[in-house]
C-alpha cells in the first residue's frame, strides 16, 4: 500500500523510547543509546520533511528525567548541546525551523545558550518545524498555563465566564501550534508518559515495537499508513464523515 500523499498529517509528535533498553541489548551504557538515537532523529525529520509534515515534536526529556543517574542527565546535556550544534547547518540547508517547548529555564546554561542559538539562526526556515520537548511534562505545562489565566483573572482582564478552550490552549507551551493528529511511541511502550495530554485529545496513537535507536524512515512510513487506514470521527459516526 502507498502512502497517500494527500493525507498527510500536519504534526506528527513521537515518543523516542527505548534507548536503554537498545544500549543494554547492546552491553552498553545507556548514553550509547542516546547516541545512537541522533541517526532516528536525522531520519525521521528527513523523512518527514520529504513528505511534508509541516510540525515534528519529539519527546526529548522529560521533567521526570531529571530523576535519572546524575551522569546520566549530564551525558544528555552534553550530548544535546553538542548535537544542536553540529546540525545547525544542516537545519538550515533543509529550511527546518527549531523551536523548543518545556521548562527551558531549567536546563544548563548550556543547552540554553544552544537552544536559543539555534531557533535565532533557524526562525525564517519554513520547510518544517522541529520542536523539541525538553524539561517537559504536560501537567507542568497545564499548572503553568492555568496560572496565566488566574493571572488575568485576578488583573481584571479575563471574566471566568470567558474562559474557553481557546484560552486554555493559547496559555500553553504550544500556542500558535496546531495539535498533533498522530502521537508515535517507540518500543513498545502503550503509555502517554505525561506528553501533550491537552493537545493529543483527539491524535491518533500507534505503539511501535522498535526501540527508538532501530527506528528508520521505513517505521516513520509504517505509522503513517497506519494513520490514513484510520477514520477519524471526532466524536460523530462514520455516515456524518462520509457525508463531508
Amino acid at each position: 500500500m502507498e502512502l497517500d500523499l494527500n493525507n498527510i498529517p500536519q504534526h506528527v509528535a513521537v515518543i523516542m523510547d527505548g534507548n536503554g533498553r537498545w544500549a543494554k541489548d547492546q552491553g552498553q551504557m545507556r548514553i550509547y543509546g542516546h547516541m545512537n538515537g541522533v541517526e532516528s532523529v536525522r531520519e525521521t525529520l528527513k523523512c518527514a520533511t520529504e513528505l511534508g509534515v509541516k510540525y515534528l515534536t519529539l519527546y526529548a526529556f522529560s521533567t521526570e528525567n531529571w530523576n535519572r543517574p546524575k551522569d546520566e542527565v549530564e551525558a544528555l546535556m552534553s550530548l544535546l548541546v553538542d548535537t544542536i550544534i553540529q546540525e545547525l547547518d544542516e537545519l538550515n540547508d533543509n529550511s527546518v525551523r527549531l523551536l523548543a517547548i518545556g521548562d527551558l529555564e531549567s536546563l544548563p546554561a548550556s543547552c540554553q545558550d544552544a537552544l536559543k542559538q539555534g531557533i535565532e539562526k533557524t526562525k525564517n526556515n519554513d520547510s518544517i518545524t522541529l520542536i523539541l520537548a525538553l524539561s517537559y511534562s504536560a501537567r507542568w505545562e497545564l499548572v503553568n498555563g492555568m496560572k496565566k489565566i488566574a493571572a488575568e483573572v485576578e488583573a481584571g482582564n479575563l471574566k471566568v465566564a470567558d474562559i474557553s478552550a481557546e484560552h486554555i490552549s493559547s496559555s500553553l507551551t504550544t500556542a500558535g501550534i496546531p495539535d498533533p493528529e498522530l502521537l508515535i511511541r517507540t518500543s513498545g511502550e502503550q503509555r502517554i508518559s505525561n506528553f501533550l495530554l491537552w493537545q493529543i485529545a483527539y491524535a491518533e496513537l500507534y505503539f511501535s515495537p522498535v526501540h527508538w535507536p532501530d527506528f528508520r524512515k521505513e517505521h516513520f512510513k509504517e505509522a503513517l499508513l497506519e494513520y490514513q487506514k484510520r477514520e477519524r470521527r471526532f466524536g460523530k459516526v462514520s455516515e456524518q464523515i462520509r457525508t463531508h
